[in-house]
């Protein structure tokens, strides 16, 4: 039977380059969970080191047995051994196609990002981390590019503080954003976008001055989790180059048992 089997240039049988015969396309396969070190390099933050986990996927026409899995681990090496850069991310479907065969092609890589903030009252300065997620596919002749982004955020209830004679509750929330583009927008101006949305920001490093302006901040500017996706859809409108978000915010609630959600999607560019 070794025989049947097609031979590669080792003279080793090549099984998966194997004709299928029960005529079913498999829309996306290939290698999930690649861990790799990247060194970020984007014009508007300090130059950062990460560990991004890669996913890679291409279609496999309906007589291949099996696609070749080592050359998806070929790409990703290739595009990342080098200062990586946003605008060159949908470089790698070009790459995966090409050493595929592929006519799609879908890649997504997740890693933390960090941003130096300064406290606003000590003026101390410490680095935040919020989770980022790039997407790009190319399908039927054309590529999409998306991000995810989540930013951990403070909301203070409106209703809490009207009807109390003292005080309101407030908690810690995430926002988590999917935005789809054309040309990568910058990453720490989508962030100001987010926390300006909220009650207050959040900051790795406190001082007592600084607390006590943050806390006054978030009683001063009280945001329901519906107010937050709101703010937050009308500050990426007036960022250029994104064509549609999926916002969702959650507050982890401080005198609830459960937590509070709200999402909403809408396109940010008329056409």
């Amino acid at each position: 039977m070794i025989d049947d089997l097609k031979q590669n240039s080792t003279g080793l049988p090549d099984t998966q380059n194997e004709r299928d015969t029960r005529g079913i396309a498999i829309n996306w396969v290939g290698v999930k969970g690649i861990r790799v070190p990247i060194c970020l390099h984007e014009h508007d933050m300090r130059p950062q080191h990460s560990v991004a986990l890669v996913d890679l996927s291409v279609n496999l026409p309906e007589h291949l047995k099996g696609t070749h899995m080592s050359r998806f681990v070929e790409v990703v090496q290739s595009h990342l051994s080098d200062p990586f850069q946003l605008a060159g991310f949908p470089s790698m479907l070009t790459s995966l196609q090409s050493r595929l065969d592929a006519n799609h092609a879908s890649v997504s890589m997740s890693f933390p990002i960090f941003v130096e903030k300064t406290a606003p009252a000590s003026g101390k300065k410490s680095l935040m981390d919020y989770s980022l997620t790039l997407r790009a596919k190319h399908l039927d002749g054309r590529c999409e590019q998306s991000l995810e982004l989540h930013v951990p955020v403070t909301t203070l209830c409106p209703c809490s503080k009207a009807i109390s004679r003292y005080g309101a509750h407030n908690q810690r929330g995430e926002v988590r954003l999917l935005v789809a583009f054309d040309e990568p927008p910058s990453l720490p101006q989508i962030i100001e976008a987010v926390e300006s949305s909220a009650s207050s920001q959040l900051y790795a490093l406190l001082k007592r001055p600084d607390e006590k302006m943050v806390t006054e901040q978030a009683y001063e500017n009280p945001v329901f989790v519906e107010d937050l996706v709101r703010n937050t859809v009308l500050a990426l409108r007036a960022i250029p180059g994104l064509k549609e978000c999926r916002v969702e915010a959650e507050n982890f609630e401080s005198i609830h048992n459960h937590n509070a959600y709200a999402c909403v999607e809408v396109k940010l560019q008329s056409t």
